[in-house]
């Protein structure tokens, strides 16, 4: 009896799954396409916002730098910006140093954590 289910067991190989050969190129597109929709679409919309606010900038405006130091814009360059930060102090710094572009009476919010 024995022998006769060890020659069954042998005789029938086990049925693998047989998917369509299209089946991994259709799930990596997947997976491209929620990963573009997920991440970098929104990266790319937070990075045109933020070149447009840096463009927009003017002399007047007050603003917040990415170190922290709060000041009015007295003049704008090409790449840089001078800033006044206090009384007969003014700073030169690069346009890319601005974190937001504050109203006058407005208080800086939390800067989002890079990640």
């Amino acid at each position: 009896m024995n022998s006769l289910l060890f020659t069954i067991a042998q005789a029938a190989p086990a049925a693998g799954p047989k998917g369509s050969p299209l089946q991994f190129p259709i799930m990596m597109a997947l997976l491209f396409a929620v990963m573009y929709f997920m991440m970098i679409r929104p990266q790319r919309r937070r990075d045109e916002a933020r070149k447009a606010m840096i463009a927009n900038v003017k002399t007047g405006d007050r603003v917040l730098l990415t170190s922290g130091i709060l000041g009015s814009v007295n003049s704008v360059n090409e790449t840089s910006l001078i800033i006044q930060i206090a009384e007969k102090t003014k700073i030169e710094v690069v346009k890319a140093a601005i974190s937001q572009v504050l109203d006058k009476d407005e208080t800086p919010t939390e800067i989002e954590p890079a990640r």
